[in-house]
């Protein structure tokens, strides 16, 4: 009597079986990636969108008030005297429009240089709110002449996202201990935020401003794109690598909203995405340094942060 399991031989799948599988496999992450890319496009509005309401205080204090009723949520406005202390906060990147209250009625001043999509939506809503009439609108901080259509920056995103995560991989497999890595990421980020800088700038001509502090909002991105995926690396191993880029790329890049705001996100932990925040840090480096870019680049210093003491953690805990 044969003993079972002796002697015999394990039944491979036929290749149609094979075929079909792969096939269900692949059209189950299709549907996962679909909505994953497509919602938060499809679902962009404002959230608490800086807003700035500009005329005389009773004038002014209403239309906030209309706002409000109309909008619930969706703008945090500051009232202001004139259109002038309003154009500054668009220069200072402390709001992205402002409507200014006047003997001539509404006007919309707009930032299309801090986001071209903000600008077009809140076109689109001023006519509303005037009763279907038409608002005359004023550019204060105009689109760069050489990217009128603001896609050129939020283009560049791509291949330096891409880039860092090689990046990242590579440091963690070729470097050995935490000083190694830790300088292979910073040299890493230096030098890319300095060349991305230089080409988008001084080639492209699709970014204004000063040139360092481009360069490291450029950057911070790279050092937070690259440092995610070598912390995971070290944490899990090449796991963690292949989980890096699967965050990163896939959920970060989609949820990133780059040519859009972080205000405009259908959720929070969106608008902490690595791009979002690395485009608008981008977009605040061309102007003085605000309260705005400093709020923007808190969320996006803390990848490199936590990855760092994540790994700094795992070192430590680890025999040996």
């Amino acid at each position: 009597m044969a003993q079972p399991g002796v002697g015999t031989t394990r039944r491979r799948p036929s290749p149609a079986a094979l075929a079909l599988v792969i096939a269900v496999g692949v059209v189950a992450l299709q549907a996962l990636l679909v909505p994953l890319f497509s919602a938060p496009a499809a679902h962009l509005e404002p959230r608490d969108l800086p807003v700035v309401v500009a005329g005389p205080a009773p004038a002014a204090q209403g239309f906030a008030g209309q706002l409000e009723a109309a909008r619930p949520g969706a703008f945090e406005v500051t009232t202001l005297a004139d259109a002038a202390a309003a154009d500054e906060a668009l220069r200072d990147r402390d709001a992205y429009a402002a409507f200014v209250v006047g003997p001539d009625g509404l006007t919309l001043h707009t930032a299309p240089a801090a986001s071209p999509t903000v600008a077009t939506l809140l076109t689109q809503a001023s006519a509303q709110l005037n009763g279907g009439q038409p608002v005359r609108t004023v550019e204060v901080v105009p689109l760069d002449p050489d990217d009128a259509r603001g896609t050129g920056f939020a283009s560049g995103f791509l291949p330096l996202a891409i880039t860092s995560l090689l990046a990242g991989a590579a440091i963690y497999l070729t470097a050995r201990g935490r000083r190694p890595r830790l300088a292979g990421l910073l040299g890493f980020a230096a030098l890319a935020g300095l060349t991305a800088a230089a080409v988008l700038q001084f080639w492209l001509g699709v970014i204004p401003g000063t040139y360092l502090l481009n360069a490291a909002a450029i950057g911070l991105f790279t050092l937070a794109v690259a440092s995610s995926v070598a912390g995971l690396g070290a944490v899990l191993g090449e796991r963690g690598l292949a989980l890096g880029v699967l965050v990163v790329f896939l959920v970060g890049n989609a949820l990133s909203g780059i040519a859009a705001a972080p205000e405009l996100l259908p959720s929070r932990g969106a608008r902490w995405a690595s791009g979002c925040r690395s485009a608008r840090v981008g977009h605040c480096s061309a102007r003085p340094p605000t309260s705005t870019g400093r709020a923007a680049g808190r969320p996006l210093g803390s990848w490199p942060g936590t990855a760092s003491s994540a790994s700094s953690s795992w070192h430590s805990a680890a025999p040996g």
